[in-house]
């Protein structure tokens, strides 16, 4: 329940975007270009040092040092391969890590009526299928360790404030409807609960310390995917090159703290 709980958080925060396009007259993307690059520093941190490194030692102790660490290896690029795949398979326009900066004005935004409707529903389609991995990640590193689940639903979810955004405003400027804006918002972060539930059932009659170890390390390779592809580009499109990098040590820096006094 902890799992799902914390994917349920994470998801639904595309909701949280939605709302700061409509009521904050005050948006900073400077502010969201350091949070975004805060979170990417926290999953790649988590990934590469931690998850990658429990990955490796249960498996290594499963299955020998050789054997072990291949299947690390070969788990981790598995995940990237299957989030870069997803990613490929979404066609660059509707594709929400393609979307440049958001433009917010109504004189931009009206010029291009006729196919804003379509943009965000595709938007809203796209998101939905990208979420699914995350769900299906932030629930197996929530069920293995709730720290670490907390950590990346924390992430993935600062992470999923401007895909809400991506979805609402176009509709919002087409429809002239916060509520519809803010429904297709909402709903698109439901494929990360989605996505947990999925796998559970796919895969509970088979989990072992064998299973998590592949998982782990499964998860780390999409958690480092999305910072590089998603995270690190949206953050500098947002803001500054150094506050999407200061945000990304500050993650680091953060998390490794955080980690070091869990050891104690």
């Amino acid at each position: 329940m902890l799992a799902f709980g914390l994917t349920f958080i994470a998801g639904i925060s595309t909701g949280i975007g939605s709302l700061l396009a409509f009521l904050s007259k005050s948006f900073s993307p400077k502010y969201l270009s350091g949070s975004l690059g805060f979170s990417a520093g926290v999953m790649i941190y988590v990934s590469m040092v931690e998850m990658f490194a429990q990955a490796k030692n249960s498996l290594v102790e499963l299955s020998g040092t050789f054997q072990g660490y291949l299947i690390t290896i070969v788990a981790f690029f598995g995940g990237i391969a299957m989030i870069a795949l997803i990613d490929k398979l979404v066609p660059s326009f509707e594709n929400p890590h393609e979307i440049g900066v958001i433009k917010t004005s109504e004189d931009e935004i009206s010029k291009r009526s006729k196919t804003l409707l379509r943009t965000g529903v595709l938007s809203a389609f796209a998101i939905t299928v990208h979420n699914f991995p995350e769900g299906l990640a932030t629930f197996f590193a929530a069920l293995s360790d709730p720290f670490l689940g907390v950590s990346i639903a924390i992430a993935i979810a600062i992470h999923n404030v401007p895909e809400g955004i991506v979805v609402s405003v176009p509709i919002y400027y087409a429809t002239k409807s916060k509520k519809k804006a803010f429904v297709f918002s909402f709903l698109s972060g439901f494929a990360e609960p989605i996505g947990a539930i999925v796998g559970y059932i796919l895969l509970k009659s088979f989990l072992s310390p064998f299973l998590f170890g592949i998982m782990f390390s499964f998860v780390a390779g999409i958690m480092v995917f999305i910072s590089l592809d998603e995270l690190l580009p949206t953050a500098e499109k947002f803001g500054e090159h150094h506050t999407a990098i200061y945000g990304l040590i500050a993650g680091m820096g953060i998390m490794a703290f955080s980690l070091l006094l869990l050891s104690r």
